[in-house]
């Protein structure tokens, strides 16, 4: 299943909270949950780094990404 593109809103909504929804046994997108949770990065700068973490763990998050169009 192919990422969204970087304009849809999912990832607007994954920044602001949504990505704590998501169900996932991996490591990494836990740890990047937590970080960007007391992270007092703009909202758009969040959005952009979760954009940028699933499109290079693509291929391994495809249960994620599924999650994430629901968003």
């Amino acid at each position: 299943m192919a990422i969204p593109s970087s304009s849809h809103p999912c990832w607007a909504r994954a920044a602001g909270g949504g990505l704590a929804r998501i169900q996932t046994t991996n490591l990494a997108m836990q740890l990047l949950v937590k970080r960007l949770e007391r992270s007092t990065d703009p909202a758009p700068q969040k959005a952009s780094e979760i954009q940028a973490f699933f499109a290079k763990w693509e291929r391994i998050l495809s249960t994620e990404i599924d999650q994430l169009n629901r968003l």
